[in-house]
C-alpha cells in the first residue's frame, strides 16, 4: 500500500468490554477479520481525511465507531449505530456458523460447502446492510465491510 492513500484504516482496536470470546473458530475469524482489514481496505470518513484508527465497541445494543486521525489520534468523529437492524441477520450469521464449524468436523464436503455457501450469502447481507447504515458517513468497499461486520460480530452480545 501506498503511504500517500487517505481512504483508510492503518489501525483497528476491538473494546475489551465488548467483546464475547467464543470458539477457537470464532476468535480465529476474529483475528484473520482484523489482519485482512488492516492488509487491505478502503474506508472514508465523510468530510475529513484519513488515514484512520479506529475503535469498535457496543454499548446499550448500539454499535460505536470511533474514527480518529491516525497521526496525531485526533477523535474525527464517533459513529453510533442501532444494532437492531442487524439483529436477525446476525442471528441467523451466528446459528449457521456452529452449523458450519460442527459440520466441518462430521460432514461430507459437499454439505460442509452448501452450509459456507448460506454462510457466505448472511455475511454478504450482513456486510451490504452495514454499508447502507453508514451511507453518507462512512464509505467503505464490499470487503471492507465484510470484515467489519464479521469483528461486529465478535463484538455483539447475543440475545
Amino acid at each position: 500500500m501506498s503511504d500517500s492513500r487517505t481512504d483508510l484504516v492503518v489501525d483497528v482496536e476491538l473494546d475489551d468490554e465488548s467483546i464475547q470470546y467464543r470458539s477457537a473458530e470464532a476468535e480465529h475469524e476474529r483475528k484473520v477479520a482484523i489482519f485482512d482489514l488492516l492488509e487491505d481496505n478502503t474506508f472514508r470518513l465523510v468530510g475529513a481525511d484519513g488515514p484512520y484508527r479506529l475503535r469498535l465497541a457496543i454499548h446499550e445494543n448500539r454499535l460505536l465507531l470511533d474514527v480518529r486521525a491516525a497521526k496525531d489520534s485526533g477523535k474525527l468523529r464517533d459513529i453510533v449505530l442501532s444494532l437492531t437492524p442487524f439483529r436477525k441477520v446476525m442471528k441467523d450469521y451466528f446459528m449457521i456458523c456452529e452449523s458450519y464449524y460442527d459440520a466441518i468436523k462430521r460432514l461430507s464436503p459437499s454439505q460442509i460447502e452448501a452450509l459456507d455457501m448460506g454462510r457466505r450469502g448472511l455475511h454478504n447481507e450482513g456486510s451490504e446492510l452495514l454499508r447502507d447504515r453508514l451511507a453518507g458517513k462512512i464509505d467503505v468497499d464490499h470487503d471492507t465491510a465484510r470484515r467489519l461486520f464479521t469483528l461486529i460480530c465478535a463484538l455483539h452480545v447475543r440475545a
